[in-house]
């Protein structure tokens, strides 16, 4: 896929799970990426509503939603290679269950666990507003032809 080779997406996205998505696309033709344009947009969509119901869930201090909250955003952003985000919604899953951030050891201080939620709360919020600028300048390049 000489296209996607082309452009840089840095440590933002793991390129071989991104290219298997892109992989299933019908032909370059126009409308050809139509089909990964809109599972990566209505990622981007679902991301958006996922870290508004986080920060109603932070506010009522409500560990297992968050946890929940942040191993469903883990998923979706895995399947699209969206590694940073991916990584810090782990750490809310595993803070939110009362964890660490490797999800291996006790952390009993819920205080504690809601500031590191809020944390990577703002870090994932950051890594997907790189991800959605990449995004749109990808398929805006391949709109173009390029």
């Amino acid at each position: 896929m000489a296209e996607e080779a082309e452009f840089d997406f840095g440590d933002n996205v793991d390129t071989s799970t991104f290219e298997q998505i892109l992989d299933m696309d019908e032909g370059e033709e126009e409308g050809g990426h139509e089909f990964s344009k809109s599972i990566v947009f209505g990622f981007l969509d679902q991301a958006e509503t996922t870290f508004v119901k986080m920060d109603a869930a932070k506010k009522k201090g409500d560990l297992p939603e968050l946890s929940s909250l942040g191993h469903f955003l883990k998923g979706s952003s895995a399947t699209l290679g969206f590694t940073k985000v991916k990584e810090e919604c782990e750490k809310i899953q595993h803070y939110g269950q009362n964890k660490d951030e490797s999800g291996v050891h006790d952390e009993d201080d819920d205080e504690k666990c809601l500031k590191l939620i809020g944390q990577s709360i703002e870090k994932a919020q950051i890594a997907y507003r790189t991800i959605k600028k990449l995004m749109e300048d990808y398929y805006a390049k391949l709109e173009e032809g390029g």
